[in-house]
């Protein structure tokens, strides 16, 4: 079923995000962010990809970031997807972590990597990157769900003195990365619960409180209960932007939609302005 009737229209989610020790040269920086775009033919819309792609340009951003997801299980749509991407315009560049479905399968990971790194995305996959000089580096993690996601090889060998952005798709990982500075992380995952209930919060945040007080031999009879446990542990870390410890995590609504839809959660475009602490 094309799932996309079901989406709402694009926003874009302006935020100024203050880093400590950030250097004056980069005070105003502006990235982009985009996630989970879900390129299957039922997830995401051209109209939508083509408008995301044209707002993005028009903010003149210094870095776009893409924090994962870009397919649904198949990989194979990466290679029309690119042929899109590479339309997206930045100053600096453009930096990308995996989701976990981009490695569904055992030859997901190779084939997603390589259509990006071909339109010239750097994907970060436990690594360290300096588009923005050595005063603020991008460390792209490996996918929470992989089995190389080791945050530790890769923090420390930073020096704890030195602001730094952290992409990682999941932001259930923020609770692990307590352990290192993370000036700003960036994910995606949770396409913002998908359904919001105004005043109430996300359809999942409400699913985990009726789980929390229904008797276990009956949890099986409601409905999403093992799903929403299952994709993520945090939900209160659904959207937007959230203080974890010291550290800071901002997460993105995503583009693509699933299933059953959704209300009162549009899909994101995120622009982020760094300002000096």
């Amino acid at each position: 079923m094309d799932w996309t009737i079901l989406s709402e229209p694009l926003t874009i989610e302006r935020l100024t995000v203050a880093i400590a020790d950030l250097p004056p040269s980069l005070t105003g920086t502006k990235i982009v962010q985009l996630s989970d775009l879900h390129y299957d033919g039922e997830c995401l819309s051209e109209k939508m990809l083509a408008q995301a792609i044209r707002a993005s340009n028009q903010e003149n951003p210094d870095l776009v970031i893409l924090t994962g997801d870009y397919v649904t299980d198949d990989p194979t749509p990466i290679n029309e997807l690119v042929l899109r991407l590479k339309y997206l315009q930045s100053r600096k560049g453009i930096y990308a972590c995996l989701g976990n479905h981009d490695i569904f399968f055992p030859h997901s990971k190779k084939e997603v990597t390589q259509a990006l790194t071909r339109i010239g995305i750097e994907v970060l996959w436990n690594q360290i990157s300096y588009p923005l000089g050595e005063e603020l580096p991008i460390v792209g993690l490996a996918d929470y769900w992989s089995s190389q996601f080791r945050p530790k090889e890769v923090m420390t060998q930073l020096d704890s003195n030195i602001p730094r952005l952290v992409l990682s798709h999941n932001p259930d990982t923020a609770e692990i990365l307590q352990k290192w500075r993370v000036d700003l992380q960036l994910s995606g995952h949770t396409h913002g619960g998908q359904f919001v209930i105004p005043g109430y919060g996300s359809a999942p945040i409400l699913v985990q409180q009726v789980r929390r007080n229904t008797p276990k031999p009956l949890q099986q009879f409601i409905p999403f209960l093992k799903q929403c446990s299952e994709v993520m542990k945090h939900w209160e870390w659904a959207q937007g932007l959230h203080q974890v410890g010291n550290n800071q995590l901002y997460v993105n609504r995503g583009l693509g939609t699933y299933a059953p839809g959704r209300l009162f959660c549009p899909p994101e475009l995120t622009v982020i302005t760094l300002a000096a602490q």
